[in-house]
């Protein structure tokens, strides 16, 4: 099922954890197709690039399984972590950082990947937080 022109369901559910059940409920899907159409204007701000998303949605038990946070905005399909190939997570963070994207948080996790959020109630201002986290922590991102 496409969520936007390049993004689906699939992709948003993806996990290693295949035991348990990653089925979005109603509301968690109306937020992943909103996430789906940011995830278009990242694409483009990336000059068109392959977005490669290794976490979107988790269900409790998935969450669990990962080690995330209960109130993570991955548990009601407002998050994704992704990667570019031949980006770094550095430059995609200050790419995303200086545009007009209305994001939640990005984060450059472990110098790996990147993670990107909406707000987790649609009519929300975005917090625009950018942040590092890494084996020393959480800091802002500068």
């Amino acid at each position: 099922m496409n969520l936007s022109l390049h993004f689906t369901l699939a992709e948003l559910t993806i996990t290693d954890h295949r035991e348990f059940d990653n089925t979005p409920d109603e509301k968690s899907l109306e937020n992943l197709k909103r996430l789906a159409i940011f995830l278009e204007e990242v694409k483009t701000l990336l000059n068109g690039r392959a977005v490669m998303i290794t976490s979107g949605y988790r269900s409790a038990p998935v969450n669990a399984a990962v080690g995330s946070k209960e109130k993570s905005q991955h548990r009601v399909g407002c998050a994704a972590d992704f990667r570019i190939p031949g980006i770094t997570p550095d430059e995609i963070v200050r790419r995303i950082v200086a545009s007009d994207l209305k994001y939640d948080q990005v984060i450059r996790e472990f110098d790996t990947w990147t993670h990107i959020s909406i707000p987790t109630i649609e009519w929300t201002t975005p917090r625009l937080n950018a942040l590092i986290i890494d084996r020393t922590g959480t800091r802002p991102f500068v």
